[in-house]
């Protein structure tokens, strides 16, 4: 993804070293909750262009990490799944298909559908949101957003959603400049209902 975006920046003559690129990464990610919405609107960039760059990985399966009897835990999961992603439709599809967990989600909603009136509405959209809802003809209530990026879960909160917080990737090496403010937090924000590890304390907890 960055280099990407330094190329684009570069052919608009704009500072595009390693700094700049991360920078603007950041801030955009931050602005509108996916930096490919702020590189569509203040660079002209194609959607399908930069999602097409920014996810070219030949080792995809040999990057993949999950906990064990992953499948299982879903299984256990009361309730329709659905895989609500800010990723591209085929980097996502790839890596469930890795994990062979598709049997376990009823739809399977990327980046590329998260529109209102035409425009890119990725999480944490209200709107889009909103929309989803009205879609699946199911009331907030009834829903719970399971995130790992800790902003995403407080517009679905406001909007009356249940929310989890999965932090187990908190344990890792040092985290790129976007995920550090999550790692700051170092209390359960109020807009979180819970804050679990992983899906085998969510299942846990879910089955009681």
């Amino acid at each position: 993804m960055n280099g990407y975006i330094g190329r684009i920046l570069a052919q608009a003559g704009l500072a595009c070293d390693t700094a700049a690129v991360n920078a603007l990464r950041q801030d955009y990610w931050r602005r509108y909750g996916a930096t490919l919405a702020g590189m569509v609107r203040h660079h002209g960039v194609r959607t399908e262009d930069f999602l097409r760059e920014a996810h070219r990985f030949d080792n995809l399966a040999q990057m993949i990490r999950t906990e064990r009897g992953l499948a299982h835990l879903l299984k256990r999961l009361p309730g329709r799944k659905i895989l609500l992603t800010n990723a591209p439709r085929a980097y996502a599809a790839n890596v469930v298909r890795h994990l062979r967990l598709h049997p376990h989600f009823s739809k399977h909603i990327s980046i590329e559908s998260m529109q209102v009136h035409r425009q890119l509405r990725p999480k944490p959209s209200r709107q889009f949101l909103r929309k989803l809802l009205v879609a699946q003809r199911v009331a907030a209530r009834r829903c719970i957003l399971v995130e790992d990026t800790v902003e995403n879960l407080k517009a679905a909160k406001q909007m009356g959603m249940r929310t989890v917080w999965m932090t187990a990737y908190l344990r890792s090496p040092p985290l790129a400049g976007m995920m550090q403010k999550q790692v700051r937090l170092l209390r359960r924000p109020g807009y979180v209902d819970y804050r679990v590890e992983s899906l085998y304390r969510l299942a846990r907890t879910a089955v009681r």
